[in-house]
């Protein structure tokens, strides 16, 4: 068993890097080591550029959470939650109970914060809660963060990293990126980094269908429609021609690749 650590852009949803670990691994190892390369890199090119680190609550441990601070690289990372943060976001989720009864038992969702000292952090940190009330129970969610925005702001820019989850099953259904069955580490790792290069490759059209349904698109769709179809190429000295079926049906994502703003035009001289 492995347990990959995965690095997106949380604006482009392109996969950054993975790294292999064992799979007996905790959620943080490794991460101080990646998001330094990670950080070094834009920082040289844009001194002063703000970074920031979205990630699960594998990652809130004292290491990680004092690297950032110390390198001026703002978080928000989950928390799991204990009777210590349950007792802080009671009185809001009374609230919520509250207004929920009021309203004849509807969906009620309310944020707050307060500042928290766990055991092991030097100082006290900002902790957002959610407390929200739904036809299966009440439900509470916390996350450390150094984002000043309100609360409710900061939570679901925090839930947006569950996006992350369908670029993950992606990369594993339509990829196979979970096939690492060499008995060698470094060799699985070296399959992991072809498998990041395969979503790049599907990845990048797929952006640059951003105007069209096809940019929703899981990678299988994508493949099947787009790719995996017969047809005949010719690669020719100045440009690559492509004939497909008359009946194709991804026909139109086609065109609308070769008439994209952006893409290199053939200069016939």
């Amino acid at each position: 068993m492995y347990h990959p650590l995965l690095v997106f852009d949380g604006d482009t949803d392109q996969l950054i890097t993975a790294v292999l670990r064992p799979g007996n691994a905790h959620g943080s190892r490794l991460v101080v080591l990646v998001v330094r390369c990670l950080v070094r890199r834009p920082r040289q090119a844009w001194p002063g550029i703000p970074i920031e680190v979205r990630a699960d609550s594998g990652c809130v441990v004292p290491r990680l959470t004092a690297w950032w601070e110390d390198h001026d690289v703002a978080f928000t990372v989950g928390l799991i939650p204990n009777p210590r943060l349950e007792a802080l976001a009671a009185p809001l989720l009374g609230a919520a109970q509250a207004q929920s009864a009021a309203e004849g038992g509807a969906k009620v969702r309310l944020a707050g914060e307060a500042p928290d000292q766990a055991g092991s952090w030097p100082r006290p940190r900002r902790v957002v809660f959610k407390a929200e009330v739904l036809a299966q129970g009440p439900n509470t969610r916390f996350v450390v963060t150094s984002r000043p925005d309100p609360p409710l702001a900061v939570y679901d820019w925090y839930v947006d990293r569950g996006e992350a989850e369908n670029w993950i099953k992606d990369d594993k259904s339509a990829l196979a990126a979970d096939r690492l069955s060499d008995h060698r580490f470094w060799a699985n790792q070296f399959r992991l980094l072809l498998h990041a290069a395969a979503y790049w490759l599907l990845d990048t059209p797929r952006g640059w269908l951003g105007a069209t349904a096809a940019a929703h698109f899981q990678f299988d769709p994508l493949r099947l429609r787009l790719l995996k179809v017969g047809g005949r190429v010719w690669e020719l000295v100045g440009r690559v021609r492509l004939a497909l079926a008359a009946s194709h049906p991804g026909e139109p994502l086609w065109h609308y690749l070769a008439a994209r703003p952006g893409r290199p035009v053939n200069n016939p001289g």
